[in-house]
């Protein structure tokens, strides 16, 4: 996007870009003329929703991140 390498963007959901930070992504492609096409579109949500969307998509991101380091680690003392 920031090298011009395209001019639009299409996805089915808007999660399917970004878990969360959508608007960071959206001011960034405004900048370089990238148009972004999101196909199934929820319409009408609420700030509320949106925003209880963002903490669980930020849980979920962490809490796969925490679980992924433990499985690691049991690995490496199996593997001891």
């Amino acid at each position: 996007v920031c090298e011009g390498g395209c001019s639009k963007i299409v996805v089915n959901y808007k999660d399917r870009l970004v878990r969360f930070g959508y608007e960071l992504i959206e001011t960034v492609c405004e900048e370089h003329n990238v148009d972004i096409e999101i196909i199934n579109q929820t319409d009408d949500i609420s700030y509320e929703e949106e925003l209880t969307e963002d903490v669980l998509a930020i849980i979920t991101v962490f809490s796969a991140k925490l679980y992924g380091k433990r499985s690691h680690r049991n690995e490496q003392i199996v593997a001891e």
